[in-house]
């Protein structure tokens, strides 16, 4: 798993997350609040749909199959999804994610492929 921090210049401000292996390991985005504008989720490397759930909350607080997550994006096998947030997502404590193969609360299993997740924050 590669995880990458890329910080955007003026005047947009942006942070670029971007975990070229998400799975049911939780990984922390940001330790506070913020807001989140977009998703890129790439799943085409799985032939069944992935889950990407998200957390507002700091990684330390979230255990992936117990910890009900505050969004849940289904992305279809052998897929690429694109999604821009007019509104914005904001996320008051942190914000943490993990990639499943379950929707809901529960599902702790990996994906069988690797899932590349890049969230677009500040």
């Amino acid at each position: 798993m590669a995880i990458s921090q890329v910080d955007f210049d003026a005047p947009s401000g942006l942070l670029r997350y971007k975990n070229t292996a998400s799975n049911a390991t939780k990984s922390g985005v940001k330790g506070s609040s913020g807001n989140l504008y977009a998703l890129i989720i790439d799943n085409s490397a799985n032939v069944a749909a992935s889950f990407v759930k998200l957390y507002d909350a700091a990684s330390g607080s979230v255990t992936v199959g117990t910890t009900a997550p505050d969004w849940i994006f289904k992305v279809p096998a052998s897929t690429k999804l694109t999604i821009i947030l007019p509104e914005t997502i904001a996320f008051d404590t942190g914000l943490t994610e993990a990639t499943v193969t379950a929707g809901g609360t529960a599902g702790t299993s990996n994906p069988s492929s690797s899932v590349v997740l890049t969230l677009l924050y500040t």
